[in-house]
This record gives structure tokens, sequence and C-alpha cells, in this order.
């Protein structure tokens, strides 16, 4: 099962990520997917803030992960842009984040494809400047489990913009 919602602004693509945070379970992975520039960042703060996380949210780029306890749960933010071998996964204790308590969020998932969970979220965004520069086409779809048949991110509205 999957749902497409449109944004026309950073904030917009936050507020998706803020219900997406609020409907979050207890180890769940959300697969971020896009290019660079796209709004994976924006879309993780608001996921943040929708598990109220309070403190300042910024991509791990070079600590790979970062994690926030300050919320109902522990996110576990992972930014695998530099990662070039799974074994530096490996190395960090990635399993221990996937299959733990919190919500584990990956920017640049398709960076280890190989090492996510069959049961996971994957967050596809994409731009569309025929359609202005701000805006973005964000596909949620359930992977593997019996949960892909179900509705998804607990009913997020799918008008966020325009």
């Amino acid at each position: 099962m999957k749902q497409i919602y449109e944004t026309y602004s950073a904030e917009e693509t936050a507020q998706l990520g803020r219900q997406l945070g609020k409907a979050a379970r207890p180890s769940e992975v959300y697969a971020l997917i896009g290019e660079l520039g796209v709004g994976k960042t924006a879309l993780s703060k608001g996921i943040a803030e929708g598990l109220g996380v309070t403190e300042p949210v910024s991509s791990p780029t070079f600590t790979i992960v970062q994690i926030y306890e300050g919320g109902r749960m522990p996110l576990y933010h992972f930014d695998v842009y530099r990662v070039m071998d799974p074994l530096e996964m490996e190395e960090i204790g990635y399993e221990d984040y996937f299959y733990g308590d919190g919500l584990t969020l990956i920017e640049w998932a398709g960076q280890i494809k190989e090492l996510l969970p069959e049961k996971r979220t994957e967050v596809t965004i994409q731009k569309d400047l025929e359609k202005g520069f701000d805006y973005r086409r964000i596909t949620v779809a359930k992977a593997g489990g019996k949960e892909a048949d179900g509705t998804l991110a607990g009913g997020c509205d799918e008008n966020i913009g325009g």
C-alpha cells in the first residue's frame, strides 16, 4: 500500500513529517529516498517534532547516526550518504538501532539497501520544477510484513499543500 502527498513549501514538507512522526511506532524504520536538496532533512525535522523532540535536528552526515531521546520514543537519525561499505554500519551496531525501541530514520537509505529490514516504510521525495521550485511529490509506502496492506502513517492528510 502506498500514499502520495504533494507539498509546495519546506514548511508543508515538515508538516507531513510531523504527521508521520505522530503516527510512528517503536521499532519502525523509515527509509528516506531522494536526490540531494530534495527535502529529506526538512521532512526529518518534522518527523522529530511529531515525536516530541525539542532539540535542534540536523543531518548527521559526518557522524552517521544521531540519537534524540527527548520525545515519546527515541529517534535514531541516520545519514548514510558517505557510507561506502556495509561494514561501516556493522561497526556502529546498526542492528541495535534498526530493531531497537525507537523510530529509525535513514536518509539516503538506498546507499545501504542490502541492510534495510524487509519490514520498513519507504518515503520517496521527488521534485518537479514544472510545478514550482518548492513542489515535492512524496510517496510513503510500507514494505514487507502484514502491515504492507494497511493504512499508512495513521491516515495522514493527503492534502498537505495546494
